[in-house]
C-alpha cells in the first residue's frame, strides 16, 4: 500500500471519528434546545386550557349546587302536600260557613256586596 493512500485512509477515519465525537458532544444540548423550543411553543396553549378547565369547573359546581337546591325544594314541596290538603279543607269549610252566614242573613250565596258598599238604610 502506498503511503499517500494510507494517509488518506487515516485522514478519513480521523475525520469520521471527529465528526462522531462532535455529534455525540452536541447531541444533549440539541435535544435540550428542541425540548425548550417545544415547551415555549406549547406552554401558552396549555395554560389557556388549564384556565378554561378551571372556569368550566366553577360553572359546573354552580350548576350542581343549583340542581341540588332545586331537588331539595321539590322534595320539600312533595312533603308539604299534607299541609296543602289541610289548607284546602279549611278553605272549603270557610266558604261553606260564609255561604251559611249569607243564607241566614237572607242574601244570595253567590252575590255578596263588599262591606263598604252596604246600604245604611236597613
Amino acid at each position: 500500500m502506498d503511503d499517500q493512500e494510507m494517509q488518506l485512509k487515516v485522514r478519513r477515519v480521523t475525520d469520521k471519528f471527529t465528526e462522531s465525537m462532535y455529534v455525540l458532544a452536541n447531541e444533549p444540548s440539541v435535544a435540550l434546545y428542541r425540548l425548550q423550543e417545544h415547551v415555549r411553543r406549547s406552554l401558552p396553549e396549555l395554560v389557556q386550557h388549564k384556565t378554561d378547565m378551571q372556569s368550566w369547573e366553577e360553572q359546573s359546581q354552580g350548576a350542581i349546587y343549583t340542581v341540588e337546591y332545586a331537588c331539595s325544594a321539590v322534595k320539600s314541596m312533595t312533603n308539604s302536600s299534607l299541609y296543602f290538603k289541610n289548607i284546602d279543607g279549611l278553605l272549603r269549610q270557610t266558604i261553606s260557613l260564609k255561604e251559611r252566614i249569607n243564607n241566614s242573613q237572607g242574601r244570595s250565596p253567590h252575590v255578596s256586596s263588599p262591606p263598604h258598599v252596604r246600604s245604611t238604610s236597613s
